[in-house]
């Protein structure tokens, strides 16, 4: 993951510089800037391969400038906040964020989530076969097995299984997933999103212990890992 560069945006200088060296001990080149200006100016001189914004900036906040980034660029972005509620998660999810730390947050799994993001876009999203930890998905011809084993999912099962898998690695808020798979009308009905869900795990997660492919993130989505 060497040669790639990150912008880190964030008003506090302990913040920055912490990131700095974390980020540089993970291979990466590192870019800094301290407002959300800053940030759009550097993106437009020269862009980055992926952003960590903090939520709360000097002269905005980072939800709009991840709406801003969005409006020309498909580069991962990560919201690093001390903001933990719920309702901050899904504004900046939805204005384009594609993960959500919160501070305190721990080193190894801020770096493991900035890597999963920079794969999910270095994969085709019309990838006929897609691929995790004895789970194989055949988009082309429909079919889904698990350890070599025939699994029969609904439709609405395959297309979430195939929106999860795509997105491998990304925080996908609920109303995402229901908008995606089922369309607009259904975007508020978490409910029948869990039903499915559960449904989908008992099929192609181990039989003991807890799901390894499909996370939750409770209150605000889902991710699949693996």
């Amino acid at each position: 993951m060497t040669d790639l560069r990150v912008l880190v945006v964030d008003d506090e200088r302990q913040i920055l510089r912490a990131l700095r060296v974390l980020l540089r001990d993970a291979g990466f080149e590192v870019t800094t800037a301290e407002t959300a200006q800053e940030a759009l100016d550097a993106v437009t001189v020269r862009p980055p391969d992926a952003a960590i914004i903090d939520l709360i900036l000097p002269d905005g906040n980072g939800v709009d400038l991840c709406r801003s980034i969005r409006e020309w660029s498909e580069m991962p972005i990560i919201v690093l906040s001390a903001v933990g509620d719920e309702s901050e998660k899904v504004r900046a999810l939805e204005a384009g964020a594609d993960d959500y730390v919160t501070k305190p947050f721990g080193p190894d799994e801020l770096i493991a989530r900035l890597r999963a993001a920079l794969r999910r876009t270095g994969r085709a999203t019309d990838e006929p076969v897609l691929r995790a930890d004895g789970l194989e998905v055949d988009l082309a011809a429909h079919r889904v097995t698990v350890n070599d084993g025939d699994v029969h999912l609904t439709p609405i099962e395959f297309d979430l299984l195939r929106a999860l898998m795509l997105g491998r690695g990304r925080l996908l808020t609920h109303r995402t997933l229901l908008r995606e798979v089922w369309g607009p009308a259904y975007e508020d009905d978490t409910q029948v999103l869990r039903v499915h869900i559960a449904n989908l795990r008992r099929k192609i997660e181990p039989e003991r212990g807890s799901p390894s492919h499909i996370l939750t993130d409770p209150g605000v989505g889902y991710r699949f890992a693996g």
